[in-house]
């Protein structure tokens, strides 16, 4: 393994100082609870090993939410260390593995580490960050072993239809190849979700966890979906080696929250989010130096600046964040032109949402005079 560490990760608020950042429009996830709204008492867990596959209680309710079955679920360090099992089992050298870009770095980064051959399926902006199943079919080879793409999709929030997922799951039946899909996401989407990848097809994974939607980052609780036994005895194989099991007090904590507070969080964090949607839309609508695909769900949106404006991205993110104190995720963290930005808006305060949107536009009025 070549592991190089990732802008994204260097660059992170959590590594540069939270206390350094006033507006901090960085973040894909919702705002971070703290462990005083739980109101739980811990003081009688024992904190010995737990169940390798996770807690079981907390299985069965992720899984039967969408109709499956508690041994269809592996709980794990977050959806990273999901995505990290998930391509080191399946992909091997020689293997060849096709992946929508730009992407969250781990889905790119662990495979590249591994020096596995990939295939990209580069999504433009001209067209709408659209996915292309035709192009999918053509980049196919007999070494093919997976298809990975994301649903809602980071950084841009485009998400595929149900049709679509649906004609790549028919491909990889045909062709016996797996399909990886990122869920993060996936209950923050506005016009209704599409069906959970994993309860499709036995080729299908899908990854999700509580940090992105529920502001839960710091329990660090993901877990993969399959229908396929093979493949969870495979996962698991992975996961013992890597960590054994999960913390317990993680995996407690998450239990309490879904049987808990799931629910009314849930309603509340996608007003917030709705509400945040539709400031920024109402800030790139109003400013004419930037343009974007709008976003179909998630709380993050991968704008640009306008060719004709003429920004010199150097100094506009050196003013935006020195003399603004105001961060957002550079394209270069997707390995994207500097033109474009990720502004995550579900993390922010509705006060340090729209300081952060006016500070981007009074950066661009100083470009201007120089």
């Amino acid at each position: 393994m070549k592991y190089v560490r990732m802008p994204i990760e260097i660059e992170s608020p959590e590594q540069m100082g939270y206390s350094s950042i006033e507006c901090n429009l960085t973040e894909s996830s919702f705002k971070d609870m703290t462990f005083g709204e739980f109101n739980l008492d811990l003081k009688d867990l024992v904190l010995c090993y737990g169940d390798h596959l996770g807690l079981s209680p907390l299985r069965k309710i992720i899984a039967e939410e969408y109709g499956l079955k508690a041994d269809d679920c592996l709980l794990s360090v977050g959806a990273a260390s999901a995505l990290f099992i998930i391509s080191t089992s399946l992909l091997n050298e020689g293997d060849h593995l096709i992946v929508v870009k730009p992407n969250y770095g781990t889905n790119i980064e662990t495979p590249k580490a591994m020096g596995i051959e990939m295939d990209f399926l580069n999504i433009s902006f001209e067209n709408g960050f659209k996915l292309s199943i035709d192009e999918i079919r053509k980049k196919i080879k007999p070494s093919t072993k997976l298809i990975s793409l994301t649903q809602p999709h980071n950084p841009t929030g485009v998400m595929l239809s149900e049709s679509e997922i649906r004609e790549v799951v028919k491909i990889c039946e045909e062709k016996k190849i797996y399909f990886l899909l990122d869920e993060t996401y996936r209950e923050m989407t506005f016009k209704g979700m599409t069906p959970l990848a994993a309860t499709l097809s036995p080729y299908c994974i899908s990854v999700s966890s509580l940090s992105k939607t529920y502001g839960l980052p710091g329990i660090r609780l993901g877990w993969i979906l399959t229908k396929n036994p093979k493949l969870q005895e495979l996962f698991l194989a992975a996961k013992e080696q890597i960590f054994i099991c999960h913390s317990l007090l993680d995996e407690t904590v998450a239990l309490h929250f879904y049987e808990k507070m799931r629910t009314k969080r849930l309603e509340q964090n996608l007003k917030k989010i709705k509400e945040h949607f539709l400031i920024v839309k109402s800030w790139i609508e109003s400013e004419k130096r930037m343009e974007w695909v709008e976003p179909s769900g998630g709380v993050v949106c991968f704008p640009r600046f306008k060719k004709e404006a003429g920004i010199n991205t150097e100094k506009f993110y050196q003013i935006l964040n020195q003399d603004f104190k105001t961060y957002v995720g550079p394209g270069h963290w997707f390995e994207m032109p500097k033109e474009f930005m990720r502004i995550g808006y579900g993390w922010p305060t509705t006060k340090e949402l729209e300081k952060g949107l006016k500070n981007i536009s009074l950066t661009l009025d100083r470009l201007a005079k120089h």
